[in-house]
This record gives structure tokens, C-alpha cells and sequence, in this order.
């Protein structure tokens, strides 16, 4: 009974992120690629973990704090019409970019290019935007460093030490150069204060769109109650200074309600099998007891089943 319950909350969890084609599905192609980050890196245990849900909540939340890049989403993208398409598209690039081989990576970044360079128009208050511009792509990219990384301190399952949070940091910053994203802060801390420091922030008509979605995306009853609780948590996590211009306030005690039902999810779906995958295709040692879920594709044949590392 309790694998059953196990199977239905991940099968929840997991089903709002399969909208999309599965990124890596020929990643062992490449096999002994160990593409931008690899096994040793802070980017595939911080992104792998199931806390990465609230931090692309938070990510969403504060990106659209800034007009021009809440114009672009409201103007361009599709996210009213295939809400869960557009979700699995955002959570594919994530997935191909942290753990992906390098062509993946390569193939992925290149989408993203092609998908923004029609992404031009004027905001509410008049100005220009670009989604092609190196400030805005910045800031695009930074907020989700920033988010993934404030939401693992918050609800991961360990703390992150300082030395972690900026090995991350600026592993991420990697991918942002494809992106000709500019600045790149290469340190936790001063990426935080970017971040909530911005000069060009404030409401917008394509803020509040964004915020009604993401307040109550058109989900299952029993992902609705679950996402809630991820939501407030976001929230819980987000500056002053940006709840104040998203109109939001934390809810007490929703930390530790956030951090039970991220609890919850590692439980029932241990760590991201993009993860495994990937350690997979590298060739590197598979931490015993981290993964519940099978590999997301078939190991070819005479390919050797990895073998776990010690305890």
C-alpha cells in the first residue's frame, strides 16, 4: 500500500513536466560526455533534488517582476493557451543544460536562441525589449540560478556551505555565456544582492498575469493542494523587496510546511533520474539509495548496468 501511495504522488508530481519531449532520451549516445557540469559539480546535486520545484516557482515569480521581461512573456509566449506545454519546455532546457552531454547542451541553447529572436516589442512604460538582449537574458538566467539555490538552502536535504552555493554559481554562469547572457555574477552572495537590488523592476500588467497563473495553474485537485504548498513556500523564500512588488506576503509557517512536502516528494521520488542518467553516461559511481525512479531511457545493449558506490 505504501508503494502505492509512493507511485501516485510521484506520478503527480511528475505529470505537469511531460508535456514536452524528454531531452536527453539519446544522451548515451554520448557516451563518457560529462558536458557543462559533470559528476563532481554542485550543479547536478542542487538541480537534481526535488527542492528544484519550488525554486522554478520562485524563478517564474521574480522574473516577472521586471516589465520588459514580463512583456515579452504576456506578448509571445503561449503560456495561457498550453500553460503545462510551456512548463515542460522551461523544465526540458533546464534538464538538457545541467545534464545533458555538450551537444545536448549545444542543441538546447540554440533553441532557446531561435525561440527569442523574435521576442521584441515595447513594455507598458514604453521601453524596448529584447528577449535576445544580454541584460534581459541575464536577467532571465540569473533569477533562476539565484532561485534554484535559495530554494535548495531553504528545503534541500542538507545545508549548502558557502563554497558549494559559489562552485554553483558560477557553474551556472557557464551556461549563461551560451546565452550571451551579461552580467554574470560568479559568486552566491553578490548574484543575491543582483538580483533583488535590480534598478529595473516594478508591477506591470504582465507581472499580474503571470502572478494570477502561477496563484492557481490549472492543475489536478490533488496537484493543486501539493503545489500550494510549494508556492507558499516559494513565496516564503522570495526578498522583501520583490514580494512587496509582486503584492505578496510570506504566510506564516510556510517554511516548514514547504519543507514537509518537499519531504514528502524526496521520499516518494528520490533524486532526479536525469541525474542518474547522466552519471550513467559519464561512467561515474551511482550514490547507493538516492534514486527511486528508473532510468528515463533504456541502457543499450551490452551496455553494463552501473554498479552503486559504497556506502
Amino acid at each position: 500500500m505504501l508503494e502505492s501511495v509512493r507511485l501516485r504522488v510521484g506520478a503527480s508530481a511528475t505529470d505537469p513536466f511531460r508535456h514536452a519531449d524528454y531531452p536527453l532520451r539519446a544522451t548515451l549516445e554520448y557516451r563518457g560526455d560529462a558536458g557543462v557540469c559533470g559528476p563532481d559539480s554542485a550543479s547536478w546535486p542542487l538541480i537534481g533534488d526535488v527542492s528544484a520545484f519550488v525554486g522554478g516557482i520562485r524563478a517564474l515569480l521574480i522574473q516577472s517582476c521586471h516589465p520588459e521581461a514580463a512583456a515579452g512573456v504576456a506578448d509571445h509566449s503561449q503560456y495561457r493557451e498550453d500553460p503545462l506545454g510551456r512548463l515542460s519546455r522551461t523544465s526540458s532546457y533546464v534538464t538538457a543544460t545541467t545534464f545533458g552531454a555538450l551537444p545536448e547542451v549545444e542543441r538546447a541553447v540554440g533553441r532557446v536562441r531561435a525561440a527569442h529572436a523574435p521576442v521584441v516589442g515595447r513594455s507598458h512604460r514604453g521601453l524596448p525589449y529584447s528577449a535576445g538582449n544580454p541584460a534581459l537574458a541575464a536577467w532571465v538566467h540569473n533569477v533562476l540560478t539565484d532561485s534554484f539555490l535559495a530554494a535548495y538552502r531553504a528545503y534541500g536535504p542538507r545545508p549548502a556551505a558557502p563554497s558549494e552555493a559559489d562552485r554553483f554559481t558560477a557553474e551556472q554562469a557557464r551556461i549563461g555565456r551560451m546565452l550571451d547572457a551579461d552580467p554574470l555574477p560568479l559568486e552566491a552572495a553578490p548574484l543575491g544582492r543582483w538580483v533583488e537590488g535590480h534598478p529595473s523592476l516594478g508591477p506591470s500588467p504582465g507581472m499580474r498575469s503571470v502572478l494570477e497563473f502561477l496563484a492557481d495553474p490549472p492543475l489536478a485537485p490533488l496537484q493543486r493542494a501539493g503545489y500550494r504548498l510549494l508556492f507558499i513556500g516559494a513565496v516564503a523564500v522570495t526578498p522583501p523587496r520583490l514580494r512587496g512588488i509582486l503584492g505578496l506576503r510570506a504566510v506564516p509557517g510556510a517554511r516548514t510546511a514547504c519543507r514537509a512536502a518537499v519531504g514528502v516528494l524526496r521520499r516518494a521520488l528520490g533524486a532526479s533520474p536525469s541525474w542518474n542518467l547522466a552519471l550513467v553516461r559519464a561512467g561515474a559511481p551511482i550514490p547507493d539509495g538516492l534514486f527511486r525512479q528508473p532510468l528515463p531511457v533504456e541502457l543499450p545493449p551490452g551496455w553494463l548496468s552501473p554498479r552503486p558506490q559504497a556506502p
